[in-house]
């Protein structure tokens, strides 16, 4: 189960400690009615005490995702290389699969495109959106857009 601790801010630039009416035996007590926290109190999650690898990998999961969101808005070919050899720097690719055979097991389709070469029948065109693996793992799978043998009319 998560501990949580509490602890209470110090006065904004006094460096002073709490008086006398603000605690119990030592302890700090809540300001407000009914013992509810007043706004001088935060909550310190202590779980990443516990294991301090789990919390550097959580931390790992979330910047990665956040550079993936920032990859698919940004608009400058410079940031978009910047980001893509940060990522790559620490086992992530960005998937473009073009001119590959479609897998559903690993790509998304996001549309076809029709061709008159039977040899391209099912091959990727082009990326949509990329994709990522960590390493091995599979973050996002790319989508694409397969070509498809046109059908005679």
């Amino acid at each position: 189960m998560a501990m949580r601790g509490w602890f209470r801010r110090p006065e904004r630039g006094t460096g002073e400690a709490a008086d006398a009416s603000e605690t119990d035996g030592g302890q700090p007590v809540a300001s407000g009615s009914d013992g509810q926290l007043g706004n001088d109190m935060t909550a310190v999650d202590t779980d990443f005490l516990a294991n301090p690898l789990d919390q550097a990998l959580a931390e790992r999961a979330t910047l990665i995702q956040l550079c993936m969101y920032a990859m698919d808005r940004a608009r400058s070919t410079g940031v978009v290389e910047r980001l893509s050899e940060g990522l790559d720097g620490i086992g992530v690719t960005a998937l473009r699969p073009d001119g590959l055979r479609f897998d559903p097991a690993h790509h998304e389709a996001g549309g076809t495109m029709p061709t008159e070469d039977p040899a391209l029948d099912g091959v990727i065109a082009e990326t949509e959106v990329l994709g990522f693996a960590d390493r091995d793992r599979l973050l996002r799978a790319p989508i694409v857009t397969v070509y498809r043998l046109r059908t005679p009319q």
